[in-house]
């Protein structure tokens, strides 16, 4: 039943977020994510298919000795199969072996899959839809019914695709899901048909919605299913799956609660949507996309020098909502076309003791300028930029002092990928240590022999890891002799920052850059 302006989450990120490219969960991976969606306060956290391969299946033994204090664990699983009963059907066993609270049953409510995929009349497959629901309804279970290919069903026979619903509602289903399999509905499609099925079933059971982003309009389709009444959506909190991807819960749940007022999230957790975003990006190992509404790194980034002039003196001029309702923050882009007053207020926020009126401040906006005259690029570099204003006020603390450091590259002809060596001598704190490090290119190389020699010194750089890496030629007239800007982006799971570096050597401007990452960890840890 439907809870007034409240909506539940399911989050998918396990089962449908997994069949995305590049997406592959270790058991720990899995045992984490559930622990930050938990956290978060998400309704429900579909982890898997327990008949469907032995990950997962370990998956959910490992679980029932796991607490959570927000969400309840969903195991999933379709229909029995067709001419046996449910007691004889394997996959119907596992999902009860999995002993999660709810169960996801998905069945087809598209009349001609029913007849050219499942091969059974269209009575049959009402009949194994009734009969899966009631079956796990009387093991104890919370049941949710996934109508797959509701909506193209819907416009081949919208009759027969509301009997399936029905049939689910009939054996015990606490939520129906209208499913969007393909991605491609089309807004208004998406209005009527969940309109119908709220005011004929919402008395009856809850009404939920789960979209696919092919046509780009999964999260535009999950909200106009909520206008039209539905109370229960699915998707997966960064918006990866299969193809293009699921409906991305992060922008969804920002939407509805700091937009059309309704409560997805325990009171007050709304403002840790960008935390637990990148915390969940971290453990997937991918990088976030920047530009991602709400919790991206550049959801509120601003850069020309009017737009930041007039942020700073009304946030709501290019600001939708406030950054730290969503646990993000403003950024003001540093390059040549940020305004003086911009620079300074983004050092203030920084460092409060510096005003427009502070004469480091003009010493501080003229370096950036000489610099950025050689190549230096300030705008995506927030590490740098940090580092280069502690310099030059004097709160800069060298963490280490380097002595060497030596790189030699080697290329197998028998195929094999090229591996890289480094070693280096540093000094902290008047000891020395020498280094060693092998990667699959100088860089990589550069950077496990660093945080080798740091890790003893300083325990902090063991949370942090390299997430991207970028070049760009500067001088494309001077060939192979080019100055190359090199930016590079990190995280310790929590915060991301970038850090950059310059040079006519790679080698080096990747060195300064490294240098810059691992400083500013330590500089604000």
């Amino acid at each position: 039943m439907s809870n007034g302006n409240f909506v539940s989450i399911l989050d998918s990120s396990l089962r449908d977020g997994a069949q995305g490219e590049g997406i592959s969960f270790s058991l720990q991976d899995k045992l984490s994510i559930v622990k930050a969606l938990d956290n978060l306060g998400v309704a429900y956290i579909e982890a898997g298919n327990p008949a469907s391969n032995p990950k997962d299946a370990e998956f959910f033994q490992k679980a029932k000795s796991f607490s959570l204090n927000n969400a309840k664990l969903v195991a999933f699983g379709s229909t029995r199969r067709k001419n046996i009963s449910c007691d004889s059907d394997d996959a119907l066993s596992a999902l009860l072996s999995a002993e999660t609270p709810v169960v996801t049953i998905f069945g087809k409510s598209w009349l001609s899959q029913v007849k050219t995929i499942l091969h059974v009349s269209p009575e049959e497959n009402l009949d194994m839809i009734r009969e899966s629901v009631s079956f796990i309804k009387e093991h104890g279970r919370t049941v949710i019914f996934d109508a797959e290919h509701f909506f193209d069903g819907w416009k081949q026979n919208g009759e027969y695709a509301l009997k399936t619903l029905e049939a689910a509602v009939e054996g015990g289903a606490s939520i129906v899901t209208l499913c969007d399999t393909k991605g491609g509905a089309m807004p208004l499609d998406v209005y009527e048909p969940v309109f119908t099925v709220v005011r004929r079933l919402v008395r009856k059971t809850e009404i939920g919605i789960h979209t696919h982003n092919d046509a780009g309009l999964a999260v535009a389709n999950s909200l106009m299913a909520i206008h039209a009444g539905a109370s229960h959506v699915q998707g997966t909190m960064l918006g990866f799956g299969e193809r293009s991807g699921n409906a991305n819960l992060s922008t969804i749940i920002a939407n509805l609660e700091l937009k059309l007022g309704y409560k997805c999230l325990p009171d007050g957790q709304i403002a840790e949507l960008t935390p637990a975003c990148r915390k969940i990006a971290e453990i997937t190992n991918i990088s976030l996309d920047q530009g991602m509404p709400y919790i991206g790194l550049n959801a509120f980034a601003h850069k020309a020098g009017m737009h930041t002039d007039a942020v700073l003196k009304d946030s709501s001029a290019y600001e939708h909502v406030n950054p730290s309702a969503v646990g993000n923050n403003r950024v003001i882009l540093i390059s040549e076309v940020t305004g003086r007053s911009a620079i300074i207020e983004k050092l203030h926020s920084a460092f409060p003791e510096i005003t427009k009126d502070s004469p480091v401040a003009a010493k501080i906006v003229s370096r950036i300028k000489a610099l950025e005259k050689d190549g230096y690029q300030f705008e995506g570099a927030e590490g740098s930029f940090n580092l280069l204003a502690r310099k030059i006020l004097g709160k800069y603390k060298p963490f280490f002092s380097l002595q060497y450091y030596k790189v030699i590259g080697e290329q197998h002809v028998d195929g094999n990928p090229a591996t890289a060596f480094a070693q280096i001598k540093i000094s902290v704190n008047g000891e020395t240590t020498i280094t060693a490090g092998e990667g699959l290119g100088p860089v990589h190389a550069l950077d496990v022999a660093l945080r080798s020699a740091l890790e003893k010194f300083y325990p902090a750089v063991r949370t942090m890891r390299l997430t991207d890496f970028k070049v760009r030629v500067l001088d494309s007239k001077d060939a192979t002799a080019a100055k190359v800007r090199v930016l590079v982006e990190s995280t310790d799971g929590r915060n991301v920052w970038t850090t950059v570096g310059v040079s006519t050597d790679l080698i080096e401007a990747s060195w300064i850059a490294l240098v810059d990452s691992f400083e500013y960890k330590l500089s604000v840890s």
